[in-house]
Formats: C-alpha cells, structure tokens, sequence
C-alpha cells in the first residue's frame, strides 16, 4: 500500500496478499528456504524503531555470518535514525541506499530482495499483514510480539504459521523467556511434577507510564496515530497484549495452553488526556483454565505506584517462580548462566535455518496473543469471553484505508455499555 495508491482499500489489500500467498504455497514448496552450512544469512529489518534496531544488534550478535541487507520503515527519519545506529555493527551491516525502503508499502519491496530472514518490528497491528507476505515470499521470520490486536489478525497468524510450515520456514517470536535458561529449567521441573498437580498462578506487569508521542500541526491523523502507537488498540492492543504478553505467555507455557475464557475489570483513570488515545491504564483478569483452575493477571502503566513484574506457578506440592526457583516439598533453584534471552532467541532460529531443522513458535505466540486479547475485550466490556468467542470474533480494528489522513479517535471503552463483537 503505497503513497501514491490512495485510492486502494484495506480490504482489497487483504484480499491481494491472500491471493498473493497461495500462489507462492504452490510454487514454493519445503527446501526453497536458506541451505544449511556457514553462508551468509542475509536479514531484512521492517520496522526500524527502538525494538526493530535491538532486534537487529542481537540478531547479528548472536551468531556468526549474519548481515543486515536492507531495511524498511513507514517513515524516513526512523528508518535514517536506526540505519546510522546499526552501522556500528560493521561487517555485519551492508545496506545501501538502493536497499532502504519508506512508504505503507516498504515491507513488500524488502520482500523482492534477496534476504533469507526478515525482522518485523513494526506497531503490531501490521504483524499479520506483514507475517503473512514475509511467509509467502518465502522468508525466515523472526517477529516482534504480540502479532496482532484483534481475532482476524490471529486467524490471518494461524493461516500463515501453517503455510510457514509447509514451507519449512522458521518462525520465532521476541517472547524471549522461552529462550531463557533459567526459565526453560524451572519449567521442565514443573512438567515433570515438581510443584505437584497445578490449581492457581499469578502474572504481574505492574510499572509506571511509558513515552508518549504528541501531535504536531504537521501531522496527519494516521501519522500520529502510528507514531503515538501505544496508545491506539488498533496499533497495539493495549498494554495486555503489547506488553503483558510476557507474563501470560509464561503462564500459558505451565499449563500446556492457553485458558478457555476470561472475566476481567480496568479502566482509564490516570491517563486520561487526548494525548493518551483510547487505551486503559490497568487490568485485571481471572483466567479459566482446563479443569476450572482460575489464575489471576494484572499490569497497570501508572505512575507512583507499586511496581511487579513476574509470575508465579501454584501447586498441590509447592510455589514456583519460573525465572529459576521452587520452594515446597522440594526446594529446588536453577543453576544459572545462558545467553543474554534476546540475543539467545535469533542465535535459535538461526541455528534452525542452518540445521534444517526450522522452528516454528507462530501458532503458541499467537494463542499466547489471543489470551492477552481475550482479557483486554472482556475488561472493555465488562462481559465474560472465552477464548473461540475471541478466537472467531468480527471486530476488526484496523483503519479502512492506509493513507496519510484523517483517522477518528476511536471512543474510550466504557464496560456495560461496549458492545461484546
């Protein structure tokens, strides 16, 4: 979707990359993916923000023969800002000019080049559209979480996690405990019995505010929108998807899979200015799970506040904190070291490609996406949601047309009287 295109809906964009993806699933069967052996892996990087460049530094530090080959952003300034940071890496960068890409349509010119892997960084509200073209082009993917906002954006996530399969593409997501030693040991003691059977846990993101972008004259709606992100459901799916994912990520690993419904509460009471979007400032949501153990989730972004940020795992048989230790009938604590987790989750995927042996993590960040989902819809609107409501419902929040103009403030949530789609 480019600048030059205003005229073109969102959804005949859909329906082009749809069209677009089946194509390649017939033309681009298992093996069309990066040989094994120590060759260059040449990564592309849409989404050229703070998390895009980390991204990139830790994907090129994490294994050797790894180089970024172009890059991609929807504006210029970030897309320069990040190119000069990321020259810093040395042979590990080579992008020219030729291979910078700006516009709604950037992704898709990256995406003509040559790279074997793209990073997506971008707001998460382009994850699908952008997961799904990177996978019919045949790319490996590492993607930021969460990836999506809404249930169209995590079955479009599912549709190309099973292309990405067949494909023999690799996938890895930025939830990067699942890389982290300490957790990886203390959930494997927990599969294996030792905090007993498991009936409760808790999951905390609790801090105070974060950055805010305030509109200037200049800027168009969509513009604002996209760079104030955070603040914009469409764009980020409000803090429980785009941050607490961490934790519900977590707790959805202890228990095999994500729960079967949600009854949630928040609210928008310190954040409250035009400058803030549309989005709460704190949640808190009592999961279901299998079996009817509930278990509680909390993550508030206000200032002055008691802050947390963790989990916990209840057992018949004793507490484990995930992170590296279990107290109770055994006490037990995870022996330490391991790779710094977000450089360990790329030296993963890469060692995957080059294995041909491709890990694929789409489908589980996208159930772990889904319940971070399905408790922002019931706090929204005050009604219960299980997770097929969430799974299958029509509330599509992305804007009709991508284009630099107008875009309404969505109304702020008000549970009772939202309506439950």
């Amino acid at each position: 979707m480019s600048e030059q295109d205003p005229g073109a809906t969102r959804r005949d964009f859909l329906k082009g990359a749809a069209a677009a993806s089946a194509a390649t699933l017939l033309t681009s069967l298992p093996g069309s993916v990066h040989a094994g052996g120590s060759d260059i892996i040449r990564v592309g990087l849409i989404g050229c923000g703070g998390r895009g460049s980390g991204a990139a530094n830790n994907c090129v530090n994490s294994s050797p023969g790894v180089k970024i080959t172009a890059m991609a952003d929807l504006f210029r300034d970030r897309l320069d800002s990040s190119r000069n940071n990321l020259k810093k890496l040395g042979d590990g960068f080579d992008v020219p000019e030729e291979r910078c890409f700006v516009g709604f349509d950037a992704y898709q010119q990256l995406l003509t080049s040559d790279v074997d892997m793209v990073i997506l960084a971008t707001p998460p509200g382009f994850r699908p559209i952008h997961f799904e073209a990177a996978v019919a082009a045949g790319k490996n993917v590492f993607m930021e979480k969460p990836v999506a906002t809404d249930g169209p954006g995590i079955r479009k996530v599912l549709e190309a996690a099973k292309v990405a399969k067949h494909k023999g593409l690799a996938v890895v997501a930025g939830t990067q405990r699942r890389h982290q030693k300490g957790y990886i040991e203390t959930m494997q003691q927990i599969h294996d019995g030792a905090i007993g059977d498991l009936v409760a846990a808790q999951v905390y993101w609790n801090q105070g505010g974060l950055w805010v972008a305030r509109k200037t004259p200049q800027m168009s709606d969509m513009e604002w929108q996209v760079r104030n992100w955070l603040y914009f459901a469409w764009a980020s799916g409000d803090h429980i998807v785009e941050q607490h994912i961490h934790n519900i990520d977590v707790m959805n690993w202890a228990f095999g899979g994500p729960p079967e419904k949600a009854n949630a509460m928040g609210g928008r009471q310190v954040r409250t200015g035009a400058e803030y979007g549309h989005v709460f400032d704190h949640f808190a949501v009592e999961y279901v799970y299998p079996g009817g153990v509930r278990t509680l989730s909390e993550c508030r972004q206000i200032d002055g506040c008691w802050n947390r940020v963790s989990e916990k795992i209840i057992g018949t048989k004793g507490v484990a904190n995930p992170s590296g230790r279990i107290t109770g009938e055994t006490n037990w604590s995870a022996p330490g070291g391991g790779k710094n987790p977000y450089v360990q989750e790329h030296a993963d995927l890469i060692a995957s490609i080059r294995a041909n042996d491709p890990l694929n993590e789409a489908e589980r960040v996208a159930m772990s996406t889904l319940t971070a989902i399905m408790g922002r819809m019931s706090a929204y609107t005050g009604k219960e949601v299980t997770l097929d409501f969430a799974l299958n419902s029509q509330l599509d929040l992305l804007p009709e047309r991508w284009e630099f103009g107008d875009l309404a403030m969505p109304e702020v949530a008000v549970p009772g009287r939202t309506a439950l789609v």
